[in-house]
């Protein structure tokens, strides 16, 4: 039959046509809103589809009292990638008074850990959008939760990984989104606010409080935001190339904590000698007076328990060590970030690797030794934790989630595998290539078995197929005396006292 041509169809069809539309986005408006995301194998809920943010836009004004919620605004720019009836934000443990879509109040409602909002207007693929969210930001920890904001003896901090930057503020919370972030923090007199990037402005309050502002030039996820907001002082130096370093302190202890401080210039060009040049514009440590069990390497401003620094019981050449561990996540997860989570093993094992390879050359504490030993509790680890490029899902409550000795020492092990199979050479340039390759994105397992197999001149899929997703670990090239060992026994004596490292 010949067809209509579209222009002549009956104005009856068209009507149909017409209704029908109508039809399909009423139903679609009146279902009920459900928690959305990306499909990461660990957190599945985590992030959402349909668009891609751009940047974000932070307001918190903090009240003094670090136990009540914080009156926040968070606006997002973000640039949509299919037609959009209603907007997917993860965000919990706060209440929501308002929110804006391309300046037009829209409505919105809770799903899980969803905050789904619906436009007066669907928003069309490839279009531009401009989310506001009028909030409250609570520091008191959710039950069974860990994360968030973090109390300090004097204020506030931020300890977002891996999947809680949620509980601060409205967001896209999965690595695979990163964009631009602009900080402002409204703090009472006697207070100094600090966050990622440069600052951009102070300005004075008429009710004596002060307003600063941050802006990073360079993208980032959302677990790697940071705000500190307490009675600080803040130090700076100058690191290589004229590199802004600045570190956050509690006044109090900002004699005590200097000689560890000035430390950080001569780190960041060990790591430079290694990897290449610094990726961001500025860097510092963020010491906080509080208890985590862990450290965290947030974008420009590492996080650090005070006490990392002031208990006499840390060695001096492992709390070196581990100020090392997160520098080197400035390189490895920050610019480099994972794909998804599964990919955690790039981040930490990385992260191992340059801690040990600097207690190595520094304080002559043999990464051969390290690495026999890793070896050794290998096969434990994997069953407790997984392989290190396919690690368990985290339990509910566990503290520690995700980040366990198999995407450590297990992960580093990997690499130091990979050393001894395509050599020294080949791995140093592998190196640098991946981080100057991959520098402010993303990238997988995939990504790295592929440049690996590229430098090394051969296909290295059956090595990374055994080393990183085997339930039992491979024979280490070159060492074929390293054996697996039964779990050491437990004595009186006691250990050295440990420290988790993100």
């Amino acid at each position: 039959m010949p067809r209509t041509p579209r222009s002549r169809a009956p104005r009856r069809l068209k009507a149909a046509f017409l209704a029908s539309a109508v039809s399909v986005c009423l139903l679609a408006a009146s279902a009920p809103p459900t928690a959305l995301g990306v499909g990461d194998r660990l957190f599945p809920e985590l992030g959402n589809p349909g668009y891609d943010v751009q940047s974000y836009d932070l307001s918190f004004a903090y009240s003094g009292d670090n136990s009540k919620p914080l009156r926040s605004v968070t606006t997002i720019d973000a640039r949509v990638t299919e037609d959009l009836d209603r907007i997917n934000l993860d965000f919990a443990h706060g209440t929501v008074d308002s929110v804006l879509v391309d300046g037009v109040p829209a409505e919105f409602a809770t799903a899980g850990e969803d905050l789904v909002v619906t436009p007066r207007t669907p928003l069309a693929e490839g279009s531009r959008t401009r989310i506001t969210v009028h909030h409250t930001s609570d520091p008191v920890s959710e039950k069974g939760r860990d994360g968030g904001w973090v109390r300090t003896a004097d204020g506030l901090a931020m300890a977002n990984q891996a999947d809680v930057a949620h509980l601060v503020f409205p967001c896209n919370d999965h690595p695979s989104d990163k964009a631009l972030f602009t900080i402002h923090v409204t703090a009472p007199e006697g207070y100094t606010a600090v966050a990622n990037g440069l600052p951009d402005g102070v300005a004075a309050r008429a009710t004596g409080a002060t307003t600063w502002t941050y802006r990073t030039r360079h993208p980032m996820a959302t677990e790697l935001a940071q705000v500190s907001i307490g009675r600080s002082t803040v130090l700076h130096r100058t690191g290589p190339h004229g590199l802004p370093v600045r570190d956050v302190v509690p006044t109090a202890d900002r004699e005590a904590l200097e000689p560890w401080l000035a430390r950080t210039p001569d780190q960041i060009a060990w790591m430079e000698s290694k990897v290449g040049r610094y990726p961001f514009e500025t860097y510092g440590v963020l010491a906080a007076s509080a208890t985590t069990g862990f450290e965290l390497e947030t974008q420009t401003l590492s996080l650090f328990e005070k006490e990392l620094f002031t208990d006499p019981a840390w060695p001096q050449w492992y709390v070196e060590s581990v100020m090392v561990h997160e520098l080197s996540h400035q390189w490895f997860g920050d610019s480099v970030s994972p794909h998804s989570w599964s990919d955690l093993w790039l981040n930490e094992g990385h992260a191992t690797w340059y801690e040990a390879l600097y207690a190595d050359e520094k304080a002559h504490k043999s990464m051969e030794a390290r690495m026999k030993a890793a070896y050794g509790a290998s096969d434990r680890w994997r069953a407790a934790g997984g392989p290190p490029a396919l690690p368990k899902p985290p339990q509910p409550g566990q503290k520690i989630g995700i980040f366990r000795s198999n995407v450590y020492d297990g992960a580093a092990l990997v690499l130091y595998a990979l050393r001894q199979e395509i050599g020294t050479p080949a791995f140093e340039g592998l190196e640098r290539a991946w981080v100057r390759d991959h520098r402010d994105s993303t990238a997988s397992t995939a990504d790295f078995e592929r440049l690996a197999s590229d430098i090394a001149g051969r296909d290295l899929s059956a090595f990374f197929r055994a080393w990183l997703y085997d339930p039992k670990t491979p024979p280490m090239p070159g060492h074929a005396d390293w054996k697996q060992q039964p779990p050491p026994r437990t004595t009186k004596t006691g250990t050295l006292p440990g420290t988790a490292k993100r």
